[in-house]
């Protein structure tokens, strides 16, 4: 499998090439020039198969430069019960007697579904780099859950640093504990005065320096690496199985979303082949994409207009993997991306409301909502009270929505996205009682904190590289 840019660029190279590549050399993202569908047949013959074993089945015609057996070895080391506390991996459980169910994927390191892609990312980085003699230097950006999930997997991986990019003061007192209170050689938090988006960019602007990025073999692992999105979709794959429905019938998802790689991999899994109705982008008060899927147009928010929310995970006003599937949308068309991005550089929107490409994104099966601060609250209460489940301020959002587009006959299912220990402040306010969190993080709010904060400047970032990295 060869891969291209999403701005046109081809020969990008193989699966191994654009795991260590982050940014395409033209600004875009990597994606497969071809994206293999099961047949039905096929498609049946991978129910009941145990996770590491679906894993190999949905990623390897994406994974075609690594053996078998190495990839296999991979993950089941990765897809183990002694990592995600689960012997199903990620188990999907019905709500109460309703069509509603919730596909829990937080049972790993961090405690949020990032896990599921980044402990792949650990195990695949280091056995490419030690393949390769080289090293990466991973420089990546997080609303929350995506700094944590990459600092658990990178742990004592020699050939990998991380510098993780945060906003300053915008994460739950339990996310900032959970990253700051990492102490390793190989790993450097920092934090940004701004919102997520300003770190995204800073990101984004080290990656475009190609001269910088190569002396510095500097890589990622935001849901802008495709190693993360490949792994994703396997659990969409996993819970329709796990409904035992008929060959065929069609199953619904609701997916709470801000940078849109959660819901894109769900997106790919369909164009694979797995029989996805409805995909539901759940938004909190930054509704950029709920805003896109009710009228067309995509409108990227400037920092000051990022609300800060009590789903902090998804305040964000630029969604990265959007462009990814506009460029499936747009049949593969690398030309009419970049176009459209230069509309976005600007004038920060781009209309496709009149365009024969609407009409392909209404076709596509994804459909956008939106979510309040009360309407968390009501959400959380509802469930707790209703279910017996206590969920997380995002898994309520994606609830929410997700119960407005429900249809008779279709399950639901809502995507967990963390545990409610990650938020307790909301969930507190919601249910009058402190949701309880794994023994292993009991006073982690009381642990020394290392970080470094820095100004909004991509020289100063690229100093402080450069420095820690001698």
């Amino acid at each position: 499998m060869k891969y291209v840019s999403t701005r046109g660029l081809r020969n990008l190279g193989g699966f191994s090439d654009v795991l260590l590549m982050g940014l395409a050399p033209d600004g875009g993202l990597a994606m497969p020039e071809r994206i293999p569908a099961f047949a039905p047949a096929e498609l049946e013959s991978l129910r009941g198969l145990e996770y590491s074993e679906l894993a190999y089945a949905v990623m390897q015609p994406f994974i075609d430069d690594i053996p078998e057996a190495d990839l296999r070895r991979m993950l089941q080391a990765t897809y183990h019960p002694d990592v995600f506390h689960s012997n199903d991996i990620t188990p999907l459980t019905r709500l109460g007697d309703s069509g509603l169910y919730l596909l829990e994927l937080s049972n790993g390191p961090s405690l949020a579904f990032k896990d599921i892609a980044m402990q792949f990312l650990g195990q695949v980085f280091e056995y490419v780099l030690e393949r390769r003699d080289e090293h990466l230097n991973i420089l990546g950006a997080t609303s929350g859950d995506t700094g944590s999930a990459a600092e658990y997997a990178m742990l004592g991986k020699a050939r990998v640093n991380v510098f993780m990019l945060s906003p300053h003061g915008r994460m739950s007192a339990f996310q900032q504990a959970q990253m700051f209170s990492i102490h390793e050689p190989n790993i450097f938090n920092i934090t940004v005065q701004g919102v997520f988006d300003d770190c995204q960019d800073l990101v984004k602007e080290v990656n475009s320096d190609a001269g910088f990025k190569a002396r510095h073999s500097i890589g990622a692992v935001n849901s802008i690496n495709w190693a993360r999105v490949l792994a994703q979709a396997v659990y969409y794959f996993k819970a329709y199985f796990a409904l035992n429905l008929p060959a065929g019938q069609q199953a619904d998802f609701s997916v709470p979303s801000g940078n849109f790689g959660n819901v894109f991999a769900g997106y790919l899994a369909k164009r694979m082949g797995l029989p996805i109705g409805q995909l539901v982008v759940a938004s909190n008060e930054n509704d950029v994409l709920h805003e896109f899927f009710s009228t067309g147009v995509y409108r990227v928010r400037k920092a000051a207009q990022v609300a800060q929310t009590s789903s902090p995970s998804m305040d964000i006003g630029k969604a990265s993997n959007f462009e990814r599937y506009l460029y499936l949308v747009a049949g593969a068309d690398g030309v009419q991306i970049r176009a459209w991005w230069a509309e976005v550089g600007e004038s920060r929107a781009v209309d496709l409301s009149d365009s024969s490409h609407w009409d392909a994104v209404q076709a596509s099966g994804l459909v956008g909502g939106r979510s309040s601060h009360g309407d968390r609250l009501n959400t959380i209460r509802r469930a707790d009270q209703r279910f017996g489940r206590l969920i997380d301020p995002h898994t309520a959002d994606g609830l929410l929505v997700g119960e407005r587009y429900a249809r008779a006959g279709v399950p639901m299912v809502c995507l967990e996205t963390a545990l409610p220990a990650k938020f307790e402040e909301t969930v507190r306010e919601a249910v009058s009682r402190t949701p309880p969190r794994p023994a292993r993080f009991e006073g982690i709010e009381a642990q020394p904190r290392y970080f470094t904060a820095l100004e909004n400047d991509v020289a100063a970032l690229k100093a402080f590289v450069v420095k820690k990295l001698g």
